[in-house]
């Protein structure tokens, strides 16, 4: 096949041998001024080619305004009068201009914006056509009536005039970028044949996984240790042990990625998103996101979260099927299951079900087991030393009043100052109590303060009994704490 050299005639070469001049002037200025003019005369055509492209789309955008005013001046049977419209239309120009304007144009200038434009058009039309009916003696309706058909006149004669500039300004732009492309410069030049290799993409990190302490392996029964207030009476019950008998280990459980709870909330059976998914997002299909997700399942079905939980197992699963078809297992996989493969999705729904099944029960002995070990939590109680003793509370309706009188027997030597940051201190003392610890010394009742006090761990439980202490709120006539952990077994 011949080669084509014609590109080459495009070419603009500075050949020193080419110009010749007058003996008395050196050949070397007179390169450079050659050099000059051809590209002087190569930004001059630039900068009109901007010019012409920056006029032809401003007049597009007027030319339509200008068609549709010229339209409903000319319209015979118009709802107000022609040059009502046109007054109240050059007013409204006048007082509130857009801002819109031209790319490169300064909008704070009402002359450079579009409006600005439109309103010094209608404003010289008004003083072309007054002029025309300056000398005519007319009567007032005819006078409106001839000024509204000569304002459409006008109208109409600017749509014909800017049409036509605009079909000029093209031709002209057509001639201008035809004659630039005749020479070749050094913007024209591109890379040809140039290769870029660009290396892949490094493989996706695995899922990561964090560490929690498991107490007792499998075969094990789960002992956990406490710190107890009354060691005699904790060593006389069989539910505490020594964390020596307890085999714990660490375990690491994978950790949800952002990509793969987007994947967990894809709706089951759209087969098709999952593998879209799957190739827009590489570090979902990794070792351990298979993990994460049953992870993820098994702890919103603990929280009662049965239909993401749902998601969370039929997601894993896609992984599981995709990672044990092999290398192109995902293709192979979703190739099926996008088919409608009626054996293969028959498989994976059966397996999916009974996998949801098995993580169902699974929640529910780890609930019950964690209710077991919770019946055998040490917990702290209010017990009086003395069975004759009732335990009650002092429990403040709010802090003391300003007007506070000591008023009965044995009052005559307390100071007020001293009985007013007391009951300050123990109002001071309740607000910070929780809730339900409120709620509970309220009803002044030893079984619910106690209830409360069961449900908190020991440190926190201690610290609430000090501060009733402390605050005058619980009242015992010989007070102490004793702990009644093991009385059951001990007795």
């Amino acid at each position: 096949m011949p080669l084509n050299y014609s590109k080459w005639d495009q070419l603009e070469l500075s050949d020193d041998s080419d110009i010749e001049g007058h003996p008395n002037v050196d050949k070397k200025s007179l390169i450079r001024w050659k050099q000059r003019d051809i590209h002087e005369k190569r930004d001059l055509r630039k900068q009109k080619i901007a010019h012409l492209e920056a006029q032809i789309a401003c007049n597009n955008v007027l030319l339509p305004r200008i068609i549709d005013i010229a339209g409903k001046l000319a319209d015979p049977n118009p709802s107000i009068p022609p040059t009502r419209y046109w007054t109240n239309l050059v007013e409204q120009l006048g007082k509130n201009p857009s801002k819109d304007c031209p790319p490169g144009n300064d909008p704070t200038k009402i002359e450079q914006t579009y409006d600005g434009m439109l309103l010094s058009l209608f404003q010289r039309v008004t003083q072309e056509t007054r002029d025309k009916l300056k000398g005519l003696t007319l009567q007032e309706s005819e006078r409106e009536e001839r000024l509204g058909k000569e304002l459409a006149s006008e109208m109409a004669m600017h749509v014909k005039q800017l049409g036509e500039m605009i079909e000029k300004d093209k031709k002209e732009l057509a001639d201008e970028i035809a004659e630039q492309k005749k020479k070749i410069t050094t913007e024209d030049i591109h890379e040809g044949f140039e290769t870029k290799y660009v290396p892949p993409k490094p493989e996706p990190a695995p899922v990561p996984h964090h560490k929690v302490i498991e107490s007792a392996v499998k075969g094990k029964n789960t002992v956990t240790e406490f710190e107890v207030l009354n060691p005699k009476a904790a060593a006389a019950s069989p539910a505490s042990t020594s964390h020596e008998e307890a085999d714990d280990h660490d375990v690491e459980l994978p950790e949800m990625t952002p990509s793969l709870v987007e994947f967990s909330k894809i709706a089951m059976g759209e087969y098709e998103k999952s593998f879209r998914f799957i190739q827009q997002h590489r570090d979902v299909y990794v070792p351990g996101a298979s993990d994460a997700l049953l992870v993820a399942g098994f702890e919103a079905e603990s929280q009662g979260k049965h239909a993401y939980a749902k998601k969370c197992i039929h997601q894993s699963l896609l992984l599981q099927y995709c990672e044990k078809l092999g290398r192109d297992g995902v293709g192979i996989f979703f190739k099926k299951m996008i088919s409608g493969d009626a054996r293969a999705k028959t498989v994976f729904e059966e397996d999916y079900k009974q996998t949801y099944q098995h993580l169902k029960k699974r929640v529910k002995l780890s609930k019950e087991e964690a209710a077991k070990d919770a019946e055998g939590r040490e917990q702290i109680q209010l017990v009086a030393e003395d069975p004759s003793i009732t335990i009650s509370f002092n429990v403040p309706d709010g802090p003391p009043p300003e007007d506070l009188r000591l008023e009965g027997p044995g009052t005559e030597e307390l100071d007020v100052e001293e009985v007013r940051k007391a009951l300050q201190y123990r109002w001071e003392v309740f607000q910070q109590l929780s809730k339900p610890m409120q709620d509970a010394l309220k009803t002044n009742v030893l079984e619910e303060v106690n209830k409360v006090l069961g449900a908190m761990d020991v440190a926190e439980a201690e610290a609430v009994v000090g501060a009733l202490d402390s605050g005058g709120i619980l009242n015992f006539a010989e007070g102490g704490i004793r702990d009644e952990t093991g009385k059951d077994a001990a007795s």
